[in-house]
């Protein structure tokens, strides 16, 4: 276990403030201070829903007090392979919805983007406002040493979290103001303003200036799993957050009811998945869209973020792909690397995979949330047998990939103070420019030695601080 903060028995320079702050304080008062964020996120409604365990239990994910840091020069690392995996998978996905040049090449198998059920055969021709289509992507990064940054996931539909990245930061300065007095610590409130000017950079032609374009959040509803961050960053942004039944559309344009009368609404930040976002489109059923958007965004009345159909660039198939894409792409080589991963549907890998299930983590192709995986080391006999045999009965539905030894940072558990397993996904915005907000969300797996970080697994959260000097 390689911890960030103690390398060689000796504390590194950016955690010394820390050190000192953990040695003044004791355990008693930081165990009390944990209590007062719980109870104070309690109290603002920061929960999120655990769906499977009969009804929708809400919970608060758990929040650790110690921050993880990077230093400057980490961070510029970071944010470089960051930006440059996301500008990579915008060109992918403007590529296999048009001329298709990188699997005409031969790079990416045709049958994993063109039977990729998150492939949308409706945006096949379609090019978006700056052909973009992922203006928002979280990109998972993980640590095994101090200089060994990997990437271990792509999200390009719409991920969350960022909410609590800047909740996070608002419980420290509340509860540790003078841990921030030096200054150097970057602010990450700047969020909201970023991303409003995301969206208003790609609103459709014609929609006037910046402060005149209209952009809302569209919500399933109070009953999503996410509902307490849809409606924080509208009200970050200034925006308003609807529902389907909010908007309607004529003319090819979308109109959002107010008790004004009918306002032109130009660019719609969803967080509603594909098959719900029209009914005439997609799902016949849903509830939850708007009839005629896709008719709408397809005739240039309204901008859609994150796109229909950025699923295709995400799941664990398409990963194993990425770095050729920045090559392809932006004729570059990655700053960050992908985790050696095993494609389960090629004989020879699947070969391997299974006389190895012992040692490696198999994950399904299109699985999240730490679900539908098999940790090879922490399983049992039968758990292998029962993973292995549906290897063979679908073996292109799986990938492998070794068991990392991920960082770790301390974090305050029921014993004390302890290391545990983190990971870290920063935001990155994609508009007139890409930029990504200093910081980002760290998930700690709070159980001893567990790898999985997953708030639905029992995950929880960490301040990120990135130094500015």
């Amino acid at each position: 276990m390689s911890s960030e903060m103690v390398v060689n028995g000796i504390v590194r320079e950016e955690y010394s403030r820390i050190q000192a702050w953990l040695d003044a304080t004791g355990l008693n008062d930081l165990k009390t201070a944990s209590a007062e964020a719980e109870t104070l996120f309690r109290k603002i409604g920061i929960t999120f829903a655990v769906y499977g365990e009969g009804g929708d239990p809400e919970r608060l994910i758990p929040f650790d007090i110690i921050p993880r840091i990077f230093s400057k020069n980490e961070w510029s690392t970071v944010e470089k392979g960051v930006i440059q995996r996301a500008q990579a998978l915008n060109a992918f996905i403007a590529d296999v919805y048009n001329d298709a040049r990188i699997v005409k090449e031969g790079i990416v198998p045709s049958e994993i983007v063109f039977d990729n059920e998150a492939y949308e055969p409706v945006m096949k021709g379609f090019r978006p406002p700056k052909d973009i289509y992922s203006h928002i992507s979280g990109i998972d990064v993980v640590r095994t040493g101090l200089d060994d940054f990997f990437v271990l996931e792509d999200n390009c539909r719409t991920p969350s979290g960022v909410s609590y990245v800047l909740e996070n930061r608002r419980m420290m300065s509340r509860l540790f103001p003078d841990l921030f007095m030096n200054g150097d610590i970057a602010p990450v409130d700047t969020y909201p303003d970023l991303l409003r000017q995301t969206m208003e950079s790609v609103a459709p032609a014609g929609s006037g200036f910046p402060g005149e374009v209209n952009c809302v959040i569209l919500t399933p509803g109070h009953f999503n799993s996410a509902y307490y961050e849809h409606s924080f960053l509208a009200d970050e942004m200034g925006i308003p957050l609807v529902e389907g039944g909010d908007l309607f559309i004529e003319d090819d344009k979308v109109y959002m009811r107010t008790t004004r009368g009918a306002e032109r609404v130009h660019v719609i930040y969803r967080r509603i998945d594909d098959a719900f976002l029209d009914p005439e489109q997609f799902r016949p059923d849903s509830m939850l869209g708007v009839p005629g958007l896709i008719r709408a965004y397809m005739a240039g009345g309204v901008t859609i973020i994150n796109a229909p159909g950025t699923g295709v660039a995400d799941d664990k198939a398409i990963y194993c792909y990425v770095e050729d894409m920045i090559r392809f792409y932006l004729s570059e080589e990655p700053i960050l690397k992908n985790v050696e991963t095993f494609r389960c549907g090629e004989p020879a890998q699947l070969s391997h995979v299974l006389a190895n299930i012992d040692k490696l983590v198999i994950k399904e192709v299109h699985g999240s949330g730490g679900y539908g995986m098999l940790i090879g080391p922490k399983s049992t006999q039968a758990e292998r047998d029962a993973f292995a045999a549906k290897l063979k009965a679908k073996p292109n539905a799986f990938i492998a990939q070794p068991t990392l030894s991920l960082s770790s940072c301390p974090t305050l558990v029921e014993e004390g103070i302890a290391e545990r397993h983190v990971d870290f996904r920063p935001f990155v915005l994609t508009g007139q420019t890409t930029q990504v907000s200093p910081g980002g969300l760290t998930r700690v797996a709070l159980r001893e030695g567990s790898l999985v970080v997953n708030s639905s697994q029992g995950g929880g959260v960490k301040d990120t601080w990135v130094l500015t000097e």
